[in-house]
């Protein structure tokens, strides 16, 4: 008898299996997969309903199944459409917040991500490689800028496969992410009043923006809104909105102003320069439509911390590294064409403030960036590494993509963002379609690149480094925009618990979780030989 319930048992469970599998249209990856359940509710496109989310990683070389347990996250979550998206053809991106049981916000490190609530789901729709956002935030990290963090995974929403998307942090105030002062409504005045704020450029409308004081150069009849970001316009009081306002209408006067260039009270003593030349290098090296005028993000902390405004994070990369039909520049085959230069279109919906314009008319900026743009391409700007990295993603996703692939059958087709171009049939012939791309676009900025062929930058580049979190538990983050080499972590005795040499990277993690709690040293070395110390609590 209790050989024929096991064997009854046996046959209900692989029918049930079998259900899941052929309504999700997946039986097992070597991706993460993400499985939501809305128990009935309809997402919306503005405001979350609260779901059921599970996340399921079983290591590198395992497979992972739809009727896994959730082993890196199984439980709440708040799920709205992203952009506005529901009711179209195309695969929808979501917006999601992990959740504790009374619906509160609940900090989660996913997928190794530093802990937060707040990720995104970015579809693969108009990204037939899977890897332009990834490839753009990548390289802004390797200049020691945050940039989002981001898994390659498969979805599941209501036991329907929905493909291939990334699994993205969302950019906002956090130590992990951008590493600004948050702000409170009695922050009103002195010191606390001047940071932290993260503002934009992007569709706007009269409740979440201001008009700028200047209109892009060359321009006076454009106009540029900056959109309050984080916070947002409703969480903001009017102090702070003034104060925001009144600290980049002075700005853009030393802009527009004769001595703008002055290095005591022009721009540079206003901008953190290492960000707006990392950040105009990425831009134009995937000659991005969207830099200046679309998800163009900015940010400021307190004065007493950093007084200077940043450019970045670098985000919205789907129309980027290819030919797209539009303005001349855009649709170049040849590799030519600047990005910056936006404002030169005559269809924008939002215009670009031309802050970089201003900037490249001064020959010293324009020959730090030149000189920067060369570093790169001897390190992670190298065709060698741009095709290892593409080759890393591309491998990773050969087995998705045909499942991603079956259920959008769009590889031949120009979807999304229209391209000059023929669209191969294959996702091989996709990724090779991108390195061909991108070789091409290096071979003119090589010969084109702003900064005169003999100029010498005197901008001298500035050292960063962070390790976060502290306190921790157990994954610590380390980063640094000089390659570390060495890390050496000592107990508060001198007792060396943690030795890793030979790094090469400009950011790197480790598990701390078997550390007794107590305080610690670490010590980095770098290639350009900075040596970094930092105490370090492990809880």
């Amino acid at each position: 008898m209790k050989t024929r319930l096991i064997y009854l048992f046996g046959i209900l469970c692989f029918f049930a299996n079998s259900a899941i599998a052929q309504v999700s249209g997946i039986t097992f990856s070597n991706l993460p997969l993400v499985v939501i359940s809305t128990n009935g509710l309809a997402i919306q496109d503005a405001g979350k309903i609260t779901a059921k989310m599970k996340v399921i990683y079983n290591g590198a070389g395992n497979v992972n199944k739809p009727t896994d347990p959730g082993n890196n996250y199984d439980g709440n979550i708040g799920i709205e459409f992203r952009g506005g998206s529901s009711g179209s053809t195309v695969q929808n991106p979501y917006n999601i917040e992990t959740r504790d049981a009374s619906g509160g916000n609940l900090n989660v490190s996913l997928l190794g991500m530093p802990a937060e609530n707040d990720w995104i789901l970015l579809s693969s729709f108009d990204d037939k490689t899977f890897m332009r956002n990834t490839l753009a935030f990548q390289l802004f990290r390797k200049g020691s800028h945050y940039a989002p963090r981001t898994q390659m995974v498969e979805v599941i929403v209501n036991n329907e496969y929905q493909g291939i998307y990334l699994l993205a942090e969302k950019i906002k105030q956090d130590k992990g992410r951008v590493d600004i002062s948050k702000l409170t409504s009695s922050d009103v005045s002195g010191d606390n009043l001047t940071g932290g704020y993260i503002f934009k450029i992007d569709s706007w409308d009269t409740t979440n923006s201001w008009q700028s004081y200047s209109a892009p150069f060359n321009y006076p009849d454009k106009v540029v809104h900056y959109v309050y970001d984080d916070p947002d316009a409703s969480n903001l009081v009017t102090a702070q909105k003034d104060y925001l306002k009144t600290t980049l209408n002075s700005f853009e006067s030393v802009l527009h102003s004769a001595g703008f260039a002055n290095t005591t009270t022009g721009y540079p003593a206003w901008l953190k320069l290492n960000s707006f030349m990392d950040y105009f290098i990425v831009s134009e090296v995937s000659r991005n439509v969207n830099a200046y005028k679309k998800n163009c993000y900015y940010f400021k902390n307190k004065n007493s911390t950093d007084s200077k405004i940043h450019s970045g994070p670098v985000w919205d990369f789907d129309s980027a590294w290819k030919n797209v039909v539009g303005c001349d520049q855009y649709m170049a085959t040849d590799g030519s064409g600047w990005s910056y230069k936006i404002n030169d279109c005559t269809t924008n919906k939002t215009n670009s403030n031309d802050w970089i314009v201003r900037l490249l008319q001064d020959p010293v900026f324009a020959s730090a960036v030149r000189t920067r743009y060369f570093e790169m391409r001897k390190t992670f700007l190298s065709t060698q590494y741009l095709n290892t990295f593409i080759d890393s993603v591309k491998n990773k996703a050969m087995e998705a993509q045909v499942r991603h692939y079956t259920k959008w059958p769009i590889l031949s087709l120009s979807v999304g963002t229209s391209e000059v171009d023929a669209q191969p049939a294959t996702y091989e012939g996709q990724v090779t379609k991108l390195k061909e791309w991108i070789q091409t676009r290096l071979t003119w900025l090589d010969a084109h690149m702003v900064g005169g062929p003999n100029s010498v930058s005197e901008i001298e580049k500035e050292f960063s480094y962070r390790i976060f979190p502290n306190p921790t538990q157990d994954l610590l983050y380390l980063e640094s925009s000089s390659e570390i080499q060495n890390l050496e972590i000592y107990s508060s005795q001198g007792t060396c618990v943690m030795k890793k040499d030979g790094l090469g990277e400009y950011s790197t993690q480790v598990n701390v979780s078997s550390f007794s709690p107590g305080m610690y040293l670490i010590q980095l070395k770098t290639k350009s030989n900075q040596i970094i110390h930092s105490k370090l609590v492990v809880e």
